[in-house]
């Protein structure tokens, strides 16, 4: 065997690690080489039509571009956009609503809260499942769980046939205090079985078992809107997968930033709406731990919106009550703040005769009009060519050359309306663009109570590093670090992101010596059913298990999350757990009651399962002579300068250069304002600081 053949055939049995993440215009590819910490990158077009058939094109491009057998391939990690994207476009399954007699308007009442407080003309937004198609049974559980009426077999057979002939496709089960017994749902599902087994049913308390009857109840109706669409994508996905050969049994990145397998993803769909975002921010999370920074901003713009994240001591920031779509999400999901503007985002005159950029996206079809896909209406992207700022290489490895003058005629219409020049209007949409995420990450850093001056801004996603140095000018950070591939980090995110399975128990007491018994009981009976689920998805190893518990003082209405540690319910130290929570309201509200009374209301589990560990080659810096590529015009603001294009393939660990500048690669473009210095670091970041 020649020298040749033998490396071909090495590359074909290499361990080649995949991860895929589909977003509003491209479907993104980072393989990963696990012996020699080879990587690889891909974008394709997504098909909005047809989300997931361009899976199987991508993969096949990236294996004949890189040498590999997709055959070999032993880990296949996926993040998604059809669960949102069913939600946003309310495209879901028809469902029906089964909750007690005379609570029929639970979701339509809510929490009684107008989406935006300051507004006359605000609305709430419809509800997922219409008021004809919530049906009251005569059921009734007592808050200590004890049950005061059984559910009404007569009205539960009646209710069935009624959602049935209305045209529903599924029902989603929801009574009053099912987080305490949920026997009453679980005998109204079996009757439903039994009744019209061509409806799937899910039960609140099997998806979320959490205390309040709304977020229990949309909770798990988000789950059944989508569950149709994603359990057929993801039963598409396994076949195709299985077509071509690939042996490594598919994994989908969760909400909370970490993993679970497709049977697992089939029935929790709503673990994974949030999975690009919470992709991204996971991989972000561990580029940050690589390079020692502790304190990052992350921004990830697409062609539809732009994310936010904090990331604190090398880790990703939790919550719940993100918004998908309309609705919120009440499970725990990777805490990501997102406004609608991105590098499809669409400006427009208004009838007053004002600018505005966004939300309306171009997306991949027909996409910007520089894209030359058909698209006419200028967008963010059409406004950094006609800049300059882009348009000097191909983009998305090669798939999409930039039209110049299609940019510059989709930006002339605005300029002739708005009567001013062409440049100054595409330097205005930039500059809209910025100062709206301006005001977004301000809400984030206040609500958060951080300093962003303390923190490093890192931009990735295609359209990160072409606005992020700008955004952090006028956010008065001084330190910007893009990653070596910044427009597939939350591909990279699903294969570095560990197994994470998420559980809940509320409880409900006072937080007193005599509490600590049914705490410790609670935590060790999830702490069972972690490992178990653990075990469901293939992990054998050692579980890592995180307790904390939702705590408030007495007369609040709402609760706080509260780290505990597990040796204070060893010990029974109700006292510590007491001064966690008063140091965590101290942090979050600048306040504490010391004499106050605590009360207990949920605890929850985190049961992790370590993923492979993985590492990217690392090369020490050298002092080296850096040259341009060539010199472009850029129109910067005010004038016309002519300035350097670097080409990021030919940057080595200690290239350094000064701004303003443009850096072109396969997969985005970083613009470097004046007044910047540039270096490249032993992990290949392009790392950018502000002069003083």
């Amino acid at each position: 065997m020649d020298g040749a053949t033998a490396t071909d055939e090495a590359l074909k049995k290499a361990d080649w690690k995949v991860g895929v993440d589909i977003g509003g215009t491209f479907i993104d590819f980072c393989a990963l080489e696990a012996s020699s910490g080879r990587v690889a990158s891909l974008k394709v077009l997504t098909t909005p039509e047809d989300p997931g058939a361009e899976l199987m094109t991508g993969l096949t491009l990236l294996a004949e571009r890189e040498g590999f057998d997709p055959t070999h391939m032993t880990r296949f990690v996926h993040g998604t956009t059809v669960g949102i994207n069913t939600i946003i476009q309310r495209k879901g399954a028809p469902l029906a609503l089964f909750t007690n007699a005379g609570f029929e308007d639970v979701i339509e009442l809510a929490r009684l809260r107008m989406p935006d407080m300051y507004s006359l003309f605000c609305a709430r937004p419809d509800p997922l499942i219409s008021r004809d198609m919530v049906f009251g049974i005569p059921a009734r559980m007592r808050a200590d769980g004890n049950e005061s009426q059984a559910p009404d077999t007569a009205a539960v057979e009646s209710a069935i046939a009624a959602a049935k002939s209305n045209g529903a496709q599924g029902i989603v089960v929801s009574f009053l205090h099912s987080w305490r017994n949920a026997a009453q749902e679980t005998s109204v599902k079996a009757a439903i079985a039994r009744l019209a087994p061509d409806l799937f049913v899910f039960t609140s308390a099997e998806v979320w078992p959490v205390i309040r009857e709304y977020e229990r109840s949309s909770t798990a109706i988000l789950n059944g809107y989508v569950h149709p669409r994603v359990s057929g994508y993801l039963t598409a996905l396994e076949e195709r997968l299985k077509h071509r050969g690939v042996p490594a049994r598919p994994m989908l990145t969760k909400s909370n930033g970490g993993l679970m397998n497709a049977a697992e993803g089939k029935r929790a769909c709503v673990n994974m709406l949030l999975s690009g975002t919470a992709s991204g921010v996971i991989g972000a999370s561990w580029l940050a731990r690589q390079a020692g920074e502790d304190k990052v901003l992350t921004l990830d713009i697409g062609g539809t919106s732009a994310d936010f994240a904090l990331i604190i001591n090398g880790e990703p920031q939790f919550g719940t009550g993100e918004l998908i779509g309309e609705f919120p999400l009440h499970i725990p999901s990777v805490s990501v703040s997102s406004i609608g503007v991105g590098g499809g985002s669409i400006a427009s005159v208004d009838a007053q005769g004002v600018l505005r950029v966004g939300p309306e996206s171009a997306g991949s079809t027909p996409g910007p009009a520089c894209y030359g896909r058909g698209g006419e209406r200028a967008t963010v992207t059409d406004a950094m060519v006609v800049c300059g700022w882009l348009g000097h290489s191909e983009m998305a490895y090669g798939q999409l050359s930039i039209e110049t003058q299609l940019a510059h005629r989709a930006v002339g219409e605005l300029a002739m309306r708005l009567g001013r020049p062409v440049e100054q209007t595409a330097q205005a949409i930039l500059d809209i663009a910025v100062s709206e995420m301006f005001v977004e990450v301000e809400k984030l850093a206040s609500r958060a109570g951080v300093d962003l001056r303390d923190f490093t801004l890192m931009p990735f996603g295609g359209g990160g590093p072409m606005l992020g140095a700008f955004l952090a000018r006028e956010l008065g950070i001084k330190r910007v670090m893009a990653p070596r591939r910044p427009g597939v980090v939350s591909a990279l995110g699903g294969l570095v992101a560990d197994l994470r399975g998420d559980f809940i128990r509320t409880i409900f007491s006072p937080l007193t010596g005599a509490s600590l018994p049914g705490l410790r009981e609670a935590f060790e009976a999830l702490a069972q059913e972690g490992r178990d689920w653990l075990a469901a998805q293939g992990h054998h190893a050692a579980a890592q298990l995180t307790l904390s518990c939702d705590m408030r003082y007495f007369g609040q209405s709402y609760e706080i999350e509260v780290v505990l540690s597990p040796q204070w319910l060893a010990d029974g130290d109700a006292a510590a757990i007491e001064q966690a929570f008063h140091r965590t309201h101290e942090q979050l509200y600048d306040f504490h009651d010391p004499n106050g009374a605590i009360e207990l209301v949920n605890v929850r589990l985190s049961a992790i399962g370590a993923g492979p560990a993985l590492s990217f080659p690392e090369t020490e810096e050298i002092d080296v002579p850096t040259h341009p590529a060539r010199r472009v015009p850029v129109y910067t603001g005010l004038t016309v300068e002519t300035i350097d294009v670097h080409d990021r393939q030919t940057l080595v660990p200690g290239s350094a250069f000064h701004g303003p500048a443009v850096v072109v690669q396969e997969d985005t473009t970083f613009a470097l304002p004046a007044g910047t210095q540039a270096r490249v670091d032993r992990h290949l970041n392009l790392v950018l600081t502000f002069a003083e």
